[in-house]
């Protein structure tokens, strides 16, 4: 089953997958919520997280703290679910 939303395709809802040719974002994923699809693209292009719990890791975790807490809905969720 995959799912064809603003010209990318997806395996399904919630699996982010890499944007090798976006211009500025690495990842995206297309989230449904209350009946309604949204395209979410996070990270960084370029750039890797830290999965270790490292000095980085955690003044990452310290700054998006607040919107991490938002859900799937957020960026920030994602980026610290994927690269984090």
């Amino acid at each position: 089953m995959s799912i064809t939303y603003r010209g990318v395709t997806f395996s399904g809802y919630s699996k982010p997958k890499r944007t090798p040719k976006h211009k500025t974002k690495s990842h995206v994923v297309l989230v449904k919520d209350n009946g309604k699809d949204k395209l979410i693209r996070f990270g960084q292009q370029g750039v890797s997280g830290d999965k270790k719990n490292t000095a980085r890791s955690k003044s990452f975790k310290a700054r998006h703290g607040r919107n991490i807490k938002k859900g799937k809905m957020s960026g920030s969720y994602w980026s610290n679910l994927v690269k984090w």
